[in-house]
Formats: structure tokens, sequence, C-alpha cells
């Protein structure tokens, strides 16, 4: 008879949580305002660094200010896993912390079940992954994968007009070695994201943890209504230009658009220029996030929004720039790895090479439609991701929460695909 699986220690997980829980939480809403190079994203990142350090680990900060902490001398072939810490705007507690905590959590389970790593086994976290701060999402991952330029990043501005390089090199980091970063991401064999679910998919089922099959493709475009700033008692409306006219036609034509293709169209950041109750806006700068189940239905929400829009502004006398800010394609995750996850969730543990991999095994895969670094990086890594069950599906608020048992079964389930990928050789899993 088999000797059955320790039971796993749940504490690891909570003591982390309780630390990293008060750090950029507003004390009025609950919500989390972790954005990059701030005050509260320094405290996160020593969160991580003395807990990564505490356990034995070599942290390292890549040139692009990713951190990565290594267990066992880094070199090719190396298991990682990781997620993000920064947040939206006034966002939920477990969307990337989670998978960050969980990653730490695991290595103690594997530490607790005497698991030496074969090969090196990497936790990462990425820098900028939500854009809160500078307005392009994944941007640690993109400018580690080459994805971006690094002129480009340098100069991206915050709200208040900070540029990236300026707030790195505020941080105490050097803003010119900026750029893609081969010999650390050459060293990886496979890439492994948990995540809190966003959405509702595992929220009526037996299942704690599903694995992701594919992230849909989406973008964030900005677009500038430029009209003529005015009084708003004395021009008459035959004579305005006001840009705020056109702009609520696109917030409208993003709505229906994504309904006739069953996508998503959100408009949910604006700024308006002057923004005074009595006067006419010169500028509204808005940004559209767009996503949809493949490419040819988002190029139709996005091309509509943007016929909508120019349409009104030529009838109310406004200009309109329209620019694509970010664009990541359709992701599918490798299926080998994806298969493999699914086989290891199902069978409730790590049981070496009989295991056939298979998605047989009542595991939900599941597609989504949010952005992650994983989805980055699986251009260029073998890369899947686990998911934690969400009860009310809510994410991106302070209304964002998973259960803690459910929290505990994903450290679990991130423990045994680390020691199943752990003991096979580099290359093992089929793409």
């Amino acid at each position: 008879m088999s000797t059955p699986p320790p039971v796993p220690d749940s504490g690891a997980f909570d003591r982390l949580w309780a630390d990293l829980a008060p750090v950029g939480r507003d004390a009025d809403s609950g919500g989390y305002h972790r954005f990059s190079w701030t005050g509260a994203d320094a405290e996160a990142r020593a969160w991580f660094t003395e807990a990564a350090a505490a356990r034995g680990l070599d942290v390292r900060t890549d040139r692009n200010g990713n951190l990565w902490a290594w267990w066992g001398v880094p070199g090719p072939g190396a298991v990682a896993t990781g997620s993000h810490l920064d947040s939206v705007p006034d966002g939920g507690a477990f969307d990337g912390p989670l998978g960050v905590a969980s990653a730490l959590a695991a290595v103690d389970e594997l530490r607790r079940r005497g698991v030496t790593p074969a090969r090196p086994l990497a936790l990462a976290v990425f820098v900028e992954e939500e854009g809160g701060r500078f307005g392009v999402p994944c941007l640690g991952s993109r400018l580690a994968t080459g994805e971006i330029a690094p002129e480009r990043a340098r100069s991206l501005t915050d709200a208040a007009g900070v540029t990236w390089e300026r707030a790195m090199a505020d941080a105490g980091l050097d803003p010119q070695g900026l750029g893609g970063d081969p010999d650390t991401l050459g060293l990886l064999d496979v890439f492994v994201e948990l995540h809190v679910e966003q959405g509702r998919s595992l929220a009526d089922t037996p299942h704690p943890v599903g694995v992701a099959s594919s992230i849909w493709p989406h973008g964030r475009w900005r677009m500038d209504f430029t009209g003529r700033a005015d009084h708003a008692g004395t021009t008459r409306l035959a004579d305005r230009g006001d840009p705020m006219l056109p702009f609520a036609h696109a917030v409208l034509a993003a709505r229906a658009l994504a309904e006739a293709h069953d996508a998503r169209a959100t408009v949910a950041k604006a700024l308006i220029t002057p923004n005074g109750t009595n006067a006419i806006p010169s500028l509204v700068r808005a940004w559209l996030d767009a996503r949809a189940a493949d490419e040819e239905a988002l190029g139709a929400v996005v091309e509509g929004v943007r016929g909508a829009a120019e349409e009104a502004a030529r009838e109310h006398g406004v200009g309109l720039a329209m620019t694509n800010e970010s664009r990541t394609p359709l992701v599918s995750f490798s299926h080998g790895l994806r298969d493999r996850l699914a086989a290891v969730v199902g069978a409730g543990g790590a049981r070496g090479d009989g295991l056939p991999p298979s998605t047989d095994t009542g595991v939900p895969v599941l597609p989504t439609g949010a952005g992650h670094d994983a989805g980055v990086l699986a251009a260029h890594v073998p890369t899947a991701m686990l998911y934690v069950r969400n009860p009310t599906g809510v994410s991106h608020s302070p209304e964002e929460w998973a259960r803690p048992d459910d929290c505990h079964a994903g450290v679990t389930a991130l423990a045994d695909v680390l020691q199943d990928l752990l003991a096979r050789p580099a290359g093992a899993v089929a793409p």
C-alpha cells in the first residue's frame, strides 16, 4: 500500500499573506495602490526579497527591474513560477500577489516533503504587469522578451508626467540597461503562473483549481478628442466644438459592438481638459480596452469604435487621433505542459513518470480574457497557468476574494506541479 502524501502546512501561506496584506492598502476603500517604483512597490519588493532570502533563495534583480529568486544555482533547464505584485488603481488583494505568495509557500511545501530539486527553480516577480502607472501592461515581461523597445519604455509617463526612466532611477536602478534579457530567459525550460481566476467558471464546480488553455487577444487604444474650450453658458450649441459628444458616441459604440461580437470592450479611464464645470472641454483623452475570443472579432470591435468615433467627431467639428498603445495576440498555452498540469492536479499530486499526460481528468481547462505575464512569455518559453477558484468572479476591485481553503489548494497544486516538473529532465514536456 502506498503511503498517503503528508497534509500540507497551510500556515506557511497564511503567514506570508498576512505580512503582505497591509502593503499599499487604502484604509477607506480596502483596495490596493501598488504602483511601480513607488513607496508601496518598494515595500512589496522588500517583502518578497526578505521572504525569499529567509528561505535561502538567491535573489537577483534583472536589467528591467524584475525580481528572480533562485533555489539552486541559476542555470539551463530551470523551472520557473511567479507573478506580479503591482495593482490597478484601488485593485484587489489577489490579482498577482496570490501567485507570488503561493510560489514562496510552494517552496516551503516542497522542502517539507523532502524534495531536492534536480534542476534549478526560479521564482519571478515581474514589474508593471497591470500598467497601472505607466499605461503599458506586462511591461517587465515585454522588456525581458524584447517585445517593446527600451527607448519607448524609458519615455513612458505617468499621470504626473514622470517618466519610467526617472522613476526607475529614483528607485535606485539603472534605466539605461533596459532591454531583452536572453541570458535569463534562456535558462528557463518551463514557466508556470498561478493566478486567482478572473471570472466564475470554477465557482459552481467542485474544483478549487483549474488550468488555463488560452488568453484572448486584447489591447489598449488611446483616443484623443480635440475640441475648443469655451464658456458653457454663452456659447451657442451650433458654435461648439465639444469633444465630450464624440467621446460619448465612442463609449456607447464600444458597448454595442462588444455585445454584437460576444467580446469585451470598456472605456474606464478618461482625462478631461480643462475639467471645469462651466467650461466646454478642449480635450478628452480616453482609453479603450478591448478583448475578444479571436482576432477577427477583436478587429471588428476596435474598427467599429474607431468608425463611430470618427463619424461623431466630424459631425461635431472635433479632431480625433486613435493610437494603439499595446496589443497581445491570441495566446494558446503549451499543450504538452497544459495537459501535464491537468494530469498532475487531477491526480491530486505528482506521481512521476507513471502518470500519463491527459486532460481527461475532470480538471477544468479554461480560456480567459485577462492578460498575464505568462501570456507574454508563452511566445518564448513553454508556459502554462493554474487558476484558483474565485467565488464571485469579481477582480480588479476591493471585492476580489478567494477562500482560504482554495488558496491552500492552489499552493498544494503548484507544489505538486513543480515537484513533477523538477523531477523530469529539461525538455521532457512536449510543447
